[in-house]
């Protein structure tokens, strides 16, 4: 990190990509400064980084994951299925219609061929990243991982 009296430059490397983030001024002058230590090229801004997609707009960075969202519909045999607005079903106070209830007696145990944990771990790293909104859904699913039946 470089902080002076016009500006501050931070400096991201994870193996062998860097990040320079900061005011312009000073991300102009470091890039000099490691173009002439090292040999680089610069790439321009960063639209990818780390699984996260970035854009920059007017107003900002926007940070999503659309193309990892689109990656685990697809390996789930989702991504042809129709778009909800609210994709979870509302609980009841009756145990017995309550759709989250645990496991009944005559309710099978999906198999191997369902990879419910793996897609409760794909979304959790979505829920932890960029999208909070469904982090209760995720979490409410999660207790169901070691009976897991069709109704979850």
């Amino acid at each position: 990190m470089k902080k002076t009296s016009s500006g501050f430059a931070i400096v991201a490397v994870y193996v062998d990509d860097m990040n320079i983030i900061g005011t312009l001024d000073e991300i102009k002058e470091t890039a000099a400064y490691l173009k002439s230590e090292f040999e680089m090229k610069d790439l321009g801004k960063t639209r990818f980084c780390l699984g996260l997609e970035l854009e920059h707009r007017a107003c900002g960075i926007f940070i999503h994951q659309s193309a990892y969202v689109q990656k685990i519909l697809r390996q789930f045999n989702m991504d042809k299925m129709h778009h909800v607005s609210t994709p979870m079903i509302g609980r009841s106070l009756d145990i017995t219609k309550d759709p989250f209830r645990p496991k009944e007696d005559d309710e099978e145990i999906l198999g191997a061929e369902v990879s419910y944990l793996s897609a409760i771990g794909a979304l959790l790293y979505l829920a932890q990243c960029t999208r909070l909104d469904i982090a209760f859904s995720v979490n409410l699913l999660t207790r169901f991982s070691s009976a897991s039946t069709q109704r979850h």
